[in-house]
C-alpha cells in the first residue's frame, strides 16, 4: 500500500473540517506523523513522506494529491511558499477552479478591479459558506448597502490576505461531519500551524509595491512572519503581521436608477401619444469613484504539546480594513423632467426605448443633477479559538474547540452634496443597446456658477456587527476488523447575532453657505476613455477635504437623535439572532478497490429577529423620520441533513466517485429582518421578509478522474441541485414613510420570498505538464438552473448563474525562473433588481500574469499582473437598456520575498 497516499486519506476522512488536528501545515516543512485510520489497530502508525513544495510544480502535486485521496470531491489551491499564492487576492486565486465564480461587489456598489466575492457552481455567494480552519469567521464589509440594506451570509474576501494562507480546500459534496451552511459546498482556508514548521527558526518577509494605472499611483506593501518551536517541538509560537495600502480609481457612466417608463398618465402622453410605455434613462451619469483601501493585521498561535496525546492551541486573528471614498456622479436627470416635456421632433423608439432624443431649452427645468458623496468607511473582523486535540485511547481520538468572532462594518460619516444646474439648457441622448455607454449633453452653463443647491441627505452613521460564540466537540472511534474503518461523531452550539443600526447622526446647517469658495478640481483628462462613447468628461467637483470640512464645520452630529424631533431612522435598525445546535454520525468504509463514508447531522435552529414597521398611530417610537412599530417574529426549524459519499478506483490512476447529500442554508440576514426602505424619487425599495424559510438542497454528484501522469489529471463531473425554498425577489405596494412629502406613500418594494429552483452541470477539468518545465491547465463549467419564480422581465433566472465559465492557463518553471499567465471568462448572470427590476452583469473575462526570479535561496523576486486586458465591466437590464459600464485599469504587483 502506498503509506502517503493511504495516510493522506485517512487525514482527510478522520479529520480534514476539524479546526484543530486538521492537516494544515507549511509548505516548506516536512509532514508530521499521522495516524493512520484504515490501520486495524490506531496505534500502527506510519510516517508520510517529506514534501518540499516551494514552486509551481510541487505546489500543483500536492493540490491534486490530496484531491485524488479524498473520500468527498474537494479542489484544492496550495501556496508555493509563504505569501505566494496565485494571486494577490484568495478570491481571485480560486477563480481559476472548476465550478468557481466570483463577483468584485455584494450590493450595488458596481464593479471593482479585484474580486470580493466567491460562489460555487452557477449559485449565488449566499449559498456558500466561507471557514477558515473549520470554523466560522465574522464577516464585515466597507460599502454602506452592505452594512445595512443588503446582508448577505458570504463573507467579504478583502479583509482576508493571501500571505495568512497555507491552502484553500473548496469542498462540492459533503459530510454530516461538515459544518452545515453551505448549499453548494464550503470554503475552507486553512493557515499555517506552529509545529508544522521544520526548522526551530523560521522567517520570512515580503516588501513591494502596488501600482494602479487608473489611479497612477504606488503604494507600499508589506508582510512578515515569524515562527519559533522549541527542539522537542513541543511548544510553537507564529506570528504573522500585513500592511498593504492601495488607491482604487474607477471611471464609469453609471444609470443609477435605470430606466423609467412613461406611463398613459404622465404629461407628455397627452401631447405624445406614440410615448406611452416606452422607457427612457432615469439618470444618465458620467461617474468619477476614487479610494484609498489600508489593510492591517495579523495572526498570533502558540501550540504545546504536553504530551504525545494531547495538543493544545490558541490562535488570534485581526484585519482591518480602512475604505475612505469618494464617489462623483454628474448625471443627466431625464426623470425629472423626461415624464412633462415633450422631445423635439424626430426621435425614435426602438424595441420600446427612446433611443434618439434632443430637447429643447426650457427656463426653470433643471437638466441635471450632480451628486458628491464622500464616506469614512471601515471594516474589521477577528476571531479567537481555543482548541484542545486529544488521543483519548487507543483507538478514540477527540477534538474540542471554543471560539469568537465578530465583525464589523462601519460608514462614520457621510459627507453628501446635491447640485442641479440653473440655467435650462436643454438636453440630448441617444443609446446603441446594453453593450455600449449611451452617447447625452447638456446644453448651457456647467460650472460651478451654473449649480444651484439641492441638499444632502442619506444616514450619517451605519453600522453593522456580525458575530458568533460556538463549541464543538469531536470524535473518531477507530474499528479494528471489516470494512468499517472509523466513525465520527460530535456536537456544536453556536450562538450567531447580526445587527445593523443607522441613527441620522447629523442636523444639516448652511452647507451650501459653507461651499462658496471651497477648493475644487477636475475629472481626469483621460477620464474613462477606455469606455468610449460621447458623454461629459471634462467635469469640476468640490475636493475630498472641501467637502468634508464643509459638512463638518455647519452639521450637528449625533444630537438629538431620539424622540418626536429627533433624526433616528429606526427604519434602518434591525437584528437577527441565531441559535444553532447540531450534532452528526458518519461511518466510514474501506475495501480493496473502494471507499467511501455515509452519516446524517440533525441541525435544530431558533431564529429571532426585531425589525420596525413605518405607522401613522400609536407608534412605538418616532422621529422627524416617521413613526413605526416595533415588530419580533420567532422561527424554529429542526432537520435531519443526511450524507453520502463513494469512490472507486477503477484502476490504478483511474477514479470514479458518486455523492449524494441535503444541505440547508438560512436565509440572508437582511432578507429577514430589513424594514422597508424607498427611494422617495423613484417611489422603489426594498424590505425584508421574517416568514422566509431556509434553502434546503438536494445534491448529486457522479464524477471520473484520470490521473494519467504526475500532475496531469482529466477530469469530468456532473452534479444537480433540486432547491425547496430558493430565495428569489418579488414586489409588492407597501406604505412607507417619504421624507419629501412628510407622510405615508405607496412604494413598489422589493421583498425575498420562497420559490423552488433547480440547478445542473458539468464540471470538466485538464491539467497537463509538458515536459519537465511547462504546463497547461485548463478547466470548463456549464451551469444551468431556473426557479419556479418569475421575474419582473419574464426570466426564471437563478441568481448568480454564469451558464457558462473557463479558465485557461499555462506556466514555466525552473530553478530560477518561473512564469504564469491565466485567462478567466464567465458569461452574464443576474445580479438581482434595481429597485423593481431585474438587472445583469454581462459576460467579461479577465487576464493575468506573473514572473518570478529566485536570486539565492534566501532572496526571490516577483511581479504580478492583474487585469491586463483592462477589462470593462457592464451592467444591464436587458439587450436594449444598459445599467452601468465600469473601468478600473490595470494592477501591478512587484514584491522582494526574503527567507531567514
Amino acid at each position: 500500500m502506498n503509506h502517503r497516499k493511504t495516510l493522506l486519506a485517512a487525514s482527510i476522512v478522520a479529520g480534514l473540517c476539524l479546526s484543530v488536528g486538521a492537516y494544515a501545515q507549511d509548505n516548506s516543512q516536512n509532514q508530521q506523523n499521522t495516524q493512520n485510520s484504515s490501520a486495524p489497530n490506531k496505534k500502527e502508525t506510519k510516517t508520510l513522506s517529506t514534501v518540499t513544495v516551494i514552486g509551481v510544480r510541487a505546489s500543483q502535486a500536492k493540490a491534486l494529491d490530496i484531491k485524488r485521496d479524498a473520500n468527498s470531491n474537494v479542489d484544492v489551491v496550495t501556496a508555493e511558499d509563504v505569501g505566494k499564492l496565485p494571486a494577490h487576492n484568495v478570491a481571485d486565486t480560486l477563480r481559476a477552479l472548476p465550478g468557481v465564480d466570483i463577483s468584485s461587489s455584494s450590493a450595488q456598489e458596481g464593479g471593482f478591479d479585484e474580486a470580493d466575492r466567491i460562489s460555487l457552481r452557477g449559485t449565488a455567494p449566499s449559498l456558500t459558506q466561507t471557514l477558515i480552519n473549520g470554523h466560522t469567521v465574522g464577516s464585515a464589509d466597507w460599502f454602506v448597502l452592505s452594512q445595512g440594506n443588503t446582508v448577505g451570509r458570504s463573507v467579504s474576501y478583502t479583509l482576508l490576505p493571501s500571505e495568512i494562507v497555507s491552502r484553500v480546500e473548496v469542498h462540492k459534496s459533503s459530510e454530516a461531519r461538515f459544518q452545515d451552511g453551505g448549499t453548494t459546498g464550503n470554503v475552507d482556508i486553512i493557515t499555517r500551524k506552529p509545529l508544522d514548521f521544520d526548522k526551530q527558526y523560521t522567517a520570512d518577509a515580503s516588501i513591494g509595491g502596488v501600482y494602479s494605472s487608473t489611479a497612477s499611483k504606488t503604494d507600499g506593501q508589506f508582510s512578515g512572519l515569524f515562527n519559533w518551536k522549541n527542539a522537542d517541538s513541543t511548544f510553537g509560537v507564529l506570528a504573522q503581521v500585513f500592511d498593504e495600502k492601495r488607491h482604487l480609481q474607477r471611471e464609469a457612466q453609471e444609470l443609477p436608477s435605470g430606466f423609467t417608463q412613461i406611463g398613459a398618465t404622465s404629461p407628455v402622453a397627452a401631447t405624445n401619444p406614440d410615448l406611452v410605455g416606452v422607457y427612457i434613462p432615469s439618470l444618465l451619469g458620467s461617474t468619477l469613484f476614487t479610494q484609498t483601501r489600508t489593510r492591517k493585521g495579523g495572526l498570533l498561535e502558540a501550540q504545546f504539546r504536553p504530551s504525545n496525546d494531547l495538543t493544545l492551541d490558541l490562535s488570534g486573528f485581526y484585519s482591518k480594513l480602512d475604505a475612505d471614498n469618494y464617489n462623483r456622479n454628474y448625471m443627466l436627470w431625464a426623470g425629472n423632467w423626461g415624464m412633462t416635456q415633450a422631445p423635439n421632433p424626430g426621435y425614435t423608439v426602438q424595441n420600446g426605448v427612446l433611443t434618439n432624443a434632443t430637447y429643447a431649452g426650457k427656463a426653470g427645468t433643471a437638466y441635471t443633477v450632480y451628486d458628491m458623496i464622500a464616506r469614512q468607511s471601515q471594516a474589521k473582523t477577528y476571531y479567537y479559538t481555543a482548541d484542545a486535540d486529544w488521543n483519548v485511547s487507543d483507538n478514540v481520538t477527540a477534538t474540542f474547540q471554543a471560539g469568537t468572532t465578530k465583525g464589523t462594518g462601519t460608514t462614520p460619516k457621510q459627507y453628501i452634496a446635491e447640485l442641479t444646474d440653473n440655467y435650462g439648457g436643454g438636453a440630448s441622448w441617444q443609446t446603441h443597446g446594453a453593450g455600449s455607454p449611451v452617447d447625452w449633453s447638456v446644453g448651457g452653463d456647467g460650472s460651478l456658477a451654473g449649480a444651484q443647491w439641492n441638499g444632502t441627505w442619506g444616514d450619517q452613521l451605519v453600522k453593522a456587527t456580525d458575530k458568533e460564540n460556538w463549541l464543538s466537540a469531536d470524535f473518531t472511534q477507530y474499528m479494528n476488523t471489516g470494512t468499517l474503518e472509523s466513525f465520527n461523531y460530535g456536537v456544536r452550539y453556536a450562538k450567531h447575532d447580526r445587527a445593523t443600526i443607522s441613527p441620522e447622526g447629523a442636523t444639516p446647517g448652511d452647507l451650501w453657505g459653507a461651499l462658496q469658495g471651497a477648493a475644487t478640481a477636475n475629472y481626469p483628462g483621460n477620464f474613462a476613455e477606455g469606455l468610449g462613447g460621447q458623454f461629459p468628461r471634462n467635469i469640476w467637483y468640490f475636493t475630498q477635504s472641501a467637502l468634508a470640512n464643509a459638512v463638518n464645520s455647519t452639521a450637528t452630529w449625533l444630537a438629538g437623535n431620539d424622540g418626536p424631533t429627533g433624526r433616528h431612522n429606526y427604519g434602518a435598525d434591525w437584528t437577527v439572532t441565531e441559535k444553532n445546535a447540531a450534532a452528526y454520525f458518519q461511518a466510514n468504509f474501506q475495501g480493496d478497490n473502494w471507499s467511501g463514508n455515509a452519516g446524517v447531522r440533525y441541525v435544530n435552529i431558533s431564529q429571532g429577529i426585531n425589525t420596525y414597521a413605518a405607522t401613522t398611530v400609536n407608534p412605538d417610537v418616532s422621529s422627524l423620520f416617521g413613526m413605526w412599530d416595533r415588530e419580533h417574529y420567532s422561527n424554529h426549524y429542526g432537520r435531519f441533513l443526511p450524507s453520502f459519499n463513494l469512490k472507486f478506483n477503477l484502476a490504478q490512476d483511474l477514479i470514479a466517485r458518486f455523492a449524494v447529500s441535503q444541505t440547508q442554508t438560512m436565509p440572508d440576514y437582511s432578507a429577514l429582518g430589513a424594514s422597508s426602505w424607498g427611494s422617495d424619487l423613484s417611489k422603489t425599495g426594498g424590505g425584508g421578509n421574517p416568514h422566509l424559510k431556509p434553502v434546503l438542497s438536494t445534491n448529486f454528484d457522479a464524477g471520473l478522474e484520470w490521473y494519467f501522469m504526475p500532475r496531469g489529471l482529466l477530469a469530468a463531473t456532473a452534479y444537480s441541485m433540486n432547491m425547496k425554498d430558493y430565495v428569489a425577489y418579488g414586489t409588492t405596494n407597501r406604505q412607507l414613510y417619504s421624507e419629501l412629502s412628510h407622510q405615508l406613500e405607496t412604494y413598489n418594494v422589493a421583498i425575498p420570498l420562497n420559490a423552488d429552483a433547480r440547478l445542473s452541470g458539468l464540471e470538466l477539468t485538464y491539467n497537463q505538464p509538458i515536459g519537465d518545465y511547462f504546463g497547461v491547465n485548463l478547466n470548463y463549467t456549464y451551469a444551468d438552473g431556473s426557479s419556479s419564480f418569475t421575474w419582473a422581465d419574464g426570466t426564471h433566472n437563478l441568481l448568480g448563474t454564469s451558464k457558462n465559465t473557463y479558465n485557461v492557463g499555462a506556466y514555466f518553471e525552473n530553478d530560477m525562473f518561473n512564469a504564469r499567465i491565466g485567462y478567466s471568462w464567465r458569461s452574464s448572470f443576474l445580479i438581482g433588481l434595481q429597485g423593481a427590476v431585474p438587472y445583469y452583469q454581462a459576460a467579461t473575462g479577465t487576464l493575468g500574469a506573473s514572473i518570478g526570479y529566485k536570486a539565492t535561496d534566501w532572496l526571490s523576486f516577483s511581479l504580478d499582473a492583474l487585469n491586463l486586458n483592462n477589462p470593462t465591466t457592464k451592467y444591464y437590464q436587458s439587450a436594449y437598456i444598459p445599467t452601468a459600464f465600469y473601468e478600473n485599469g490595470r494592477q501591478y504587483y512587484l514584491t522582494a520575498h526574503l527567507k531567514f
